[in-house]
């Protein structure tokens, strides 16, 4: 056969050939690029997932503990009284006891304002206390009533963590905020060395979060004088400065977003994956090298171009190869299996905690209940024991009227049969009046006795003042003491429990009764004024006054000075309870002129109701 003829023969294969292997560079090498693309992203996506899950965890974790520790009696005492040393030194210890159990950054307790008067760290050089954060919005969340989350880089200790903020209220009113800062370093540091960069990003862009340090504190979107000075109001940086990542953004066909990072005279590309976290206000995002899909794809057209050319080397080596694309893909999808698994474990334990959580906060409610009961029941029985005590006064108050009704009875017998009406009808009289005042001492020892439910609202306090008058007349009489009251020239209203206030009342007068009795001076004043938002109630005695020795335990459940017989010691610690549950103060101190000063704090009410109820 002619040569010509021959390489006529052999130009239509060389030119499909030809055209089959330029579709392969061109078509193919786009198919493949996608393929691997895909599949980074597939991987990607799956770090993306653990890492946002990680942070979750960690941020649920710490959450409701600024709430709880806000909470703490020790932590509302503190902002009710902001300079006494004492109740800061006992926040301060608490708050670092607290920081080593849970491994927390620090713990801080700021007043409205701003001010540090506790801190975890308060022993330590860098010192939060005295310092103002007023300008953070985790405070100025919480100091307005909501709970705060925010993440900076420390102005004093230069050290970065996320902040959960809560307010303490006293009452209805916000005195303070807890601040609770964690380290987030640990997670940072599991990131390094991974296949994928993770990166984390704040509202504005700014990286404050990465594996790469030389990251930190650089912007993927230009930093304009707007989204700067936003960051700079908040401090969120302290001084760190800020730049701009050199990065230019492009989209692959399938519509992903791609990433040039040029740093040192060097780029890279990087597929972009990204997931908000809206309760954080951060954007978590996984950077994948492309250089590893390229390079994959190119081995792919490289190899389906030696297919092409070793085509008739046999169907034996196209068998091999297949047989090794399909263990490459089993193996793909293994990896995939196993990080999904994982995936699903580390689900579970986040769940499991989740549980142990809400089983702890159950059981504390629990304990909180039984707390309560326990003290309504010691409060009951500190009232039936003064109901004990005063049961020998009381029999005289009650003998001495029925003698007098027998007495009148009779007389009215022998007025009647003398025809005298009008006399007797004035025995009668007498009679109907001694018996109204039995009813009223009767009626008022019953509400006294009656165990009182938990509800609160506005009581008149001249009528409680008038009924404990009513109870603690034997006791006056008994100790030849005269209790005046002075009440204002306006009636006042507290936010309270007539009856369990009644009982505070008899419980103090009683106890001023107690230490006139004898003295040249038996007299004890009760007066009310209101001062803004709070009234208060002062019971002055003119006897021997609080000993210092004494001061501190005369509150605790008890504790009593009297004689054996004489009292439970339960009285004032009662009352002290009572006050508290009430949202009050109760606070004893000596009279510069004599005698201890009783003084409780109570809530206005706009309009006071009677409770019967109660």
């Amino acid at each position: 056969m002619p040569p010509f003829l021959k390489s006529r023969r052999w130009l239509w294969p060389g030119l499909a050939a030809a055209v089959l292997a330029a579709a392969i560079v061109f078509f193919g090498g786009a198919f493949a690029n996608r393929i691997y693309l895909d599949e980074a992203a597939s991987r990607g996506e799956t770090t993306l997932r653990l890492a946002v899950a990680a942070l979750s965890g960690q941020m649920n974790r710490f959450e409701p503990l600024p709430e709880l520790i806000a909470d703490h009696d020790d932590i509302k005492e503190l902002v009710s009284d902001p300079d006494n040393p004492v109740l800061r030194a006992r926040a301060n210890d608490y708050l670092k006891e607290i920081n080593a159990l849970l491994k927390s950054s620090d713990i801080y307790v700021l007043i409205p304002g701003g001010e540090t008067i506790a801190a975890s760290n308060y022993d330590l050089p860098l010192s939060f206390v005295g310092e103002n954060f007023s300008y953070r919005p985790y405070y100025q969340d919480a100091i307005r009533g909501n709970l705060g989350r925010f993440f900076a880089l420390g102005t004093t200790s230069l050290k970065r963590g996320y902040y959960f903020s809560s307010p303490v209220r006293i009452g209805m009113e916000i005195r303070g905020v807890v601040v609770f800062k964690v380290d987030i370093d640990a997670i940072e540091a599991s990131w390094k060395g991974g296949d994928h960069e993770i990166i984390v990003t704040d509202p504005e862009g700014i990286i404050f979060m990465s594996g790469r340090p030389n990251w930190l504190y650089a912007s993927l979107n230009p930093l304009t004088d707007e989204r700067r000075a936003r960051t700079e109001a908040s401090r969120r940086y302290a001084d760190a400065m800020l730049r701009d990542l050199p990065v230019a953004r492009n989209t692959a066909e399938d519509g992903r977003a791609l990433l040039r990072i040029t740093e040192d005279g060097k780029s890279r590309e990087f597929l972009e994956l990204a997931e908000e976290m809206p309760e954080a206000r951060w954007t978590v995002r996984v950077l994948a090298d492309t250089a590893s899909a390229h390079a994959q794809a190119l081995t792919a057209v490289v190899s389906a171009l030696l297919a092409l050319s070793l085509a008739g080397l046999g169907g034996a080596i196209i068998l091999q190869r297949r047989a090794r694309l399909a263990e490459r893909m089993q193996l793909q999808q293994s990896a995939q299996v196993e990080l999904e698994r994982r995936v699903e474990e580390r689900t579970a334990d986040l769940a499991q905690v989740n549980s142990r959580l809400e089983t702890e906060v159950a059981e504390r409610r629990t304990a909180e209940q039984q707390l309560r009961q326990t003290q309504a029941d010691l409060i009951q029985a500190g009232k039936l024991a003064a109901l004990g005590q005063m049961s020998a006064a009381l029999s005289h108050e009650f003998n001495q009227p029925l003698a007098a009704v027998k007495t009148y009875a009779d007389n009215a017998a022998t007025l009647i049969d003398r025809a005298r009406i009008d006399e007797a009808r004035d025995n009668v009289s007498r009679i109907s009046s001694l018996a109204d005042r039995m009813a009223s001492i009767s009626r008022h020892l019953r509400n006294f006795a009656r165990k009182p439910n938990q509800k609160l609202g506005p009581v008149a306090l001249d009528e409680v003042v008038r009924d404990t008058g009513e109870i603690v007349a034997w006791r006056l009489k008994a100790a030849d003491a005269a209790l005046t009251v002075d009440l204002g020239p306006a009636p006042l209203a507290v936010k309270a429990g007539s009856v369990r206030l009644q009982q505070v009342l008899v419980n103090i007068i009683t106890n001023a009764a107690d230490a006139i009795e004898g003295l040249a001076d038996r007299r004890i004043e009760l007066a009310a004024r209101r001062k803004g938002s709070r009234v208060a109630i002062t019971i002055r005695d003119h006897g021997p006054g609080v000993p210092a020795a004494i001061a501190e335990r005369i509150f605790d459940p008890f504790f009593s000075t009297k004689g054996v017989g004489k009292g439970l010691g339960l009285g004032l610690s009662i009352s002290y309870n009572i006050v508290k549950d009430f949202g009050g103060t109760l606070a004893v101190l000596n009279h510069p002129e004599g005698g201890a000063l009783f003084t409780i704090e109570l809530d206005a009410a706009r309009a006071a109701v009677r409770e019967a109820a109660e």
